[in-house]
């Protein structure tokens, strides 16, 4: 109710910088809900909401851009697309040394394996400009059993991790 409150006489007045911190905080998911669309849609009506939160997974819901301070020093601006980076391609396939050519064969660069979650080898490349279809067809056709082809998007909080040097 108290986060309510001050966000409704915040907006007394219009103005034209609305700044809230941790505008979610106590409430429950009803009201976390109807409060990311309030921010949403002052924004969308052209006022400018600065937020300050560090639930990561909220701003990357409701927010364009992002700055991260990280020992009191401004360390990245940016969209959050920026800071998210783009799409990979995950692929896990045997042998993995062939996967390995036709994904360079599609990337024009050579992956390195990294291991998934059950120590499995997998690729992870751009995913721009691939089409999981066309990818999954190249890697039958040179006879590699596809085990998984997924594509993945970063999270806003793996990457504010990485960039504070946080391991995720």
């Amino acid at each position: 109710m108290k986060q309510r409150l001050g966000v409704a006489a915040a907006l007394l007045g219009s103005p034209d910088l609305l700044v809230l911190d941790e505008p979610t905080n106590g409430l429950d998911p009803a009201g976390m809900a109807a409060m990311r669309r309030l921010v949403v849609d002052l924004a969308a009506g052209g006022q400018t909401v600065l937020l300050s939160s560090h639930l990561l997974a909220e701003v990357q819901q409701i927010c364009d851009r992002v700055g991260v301070i990280a020992g009191g020093r401004l360390i990245h601006e940016g969209t959050v697309d920026q800071m998210r980076g783009g799409a990979v391609l995950r692929v896990r396939g045997e042998p993995a040394s062939e996967t390995a050519r036709v994904l360079a064969r599609a990337t024009g660069a050579t992956p390195e394996p990294a291991l998934d979650e059950d120590g499995n080898p997998v690729f992870d490349v751009p995913a721009a400009g691939l089409e999981v279809p066309e990818v999954t067809r190249a890697l039958v056709t040179a006879g590699v059993d596809v085990h998984a082809v997924a594509v993945r998007e970063r999270a806003l909080e793996d990457a504010f991790l990485t960039m504070t040097g946080v391991a995720s």
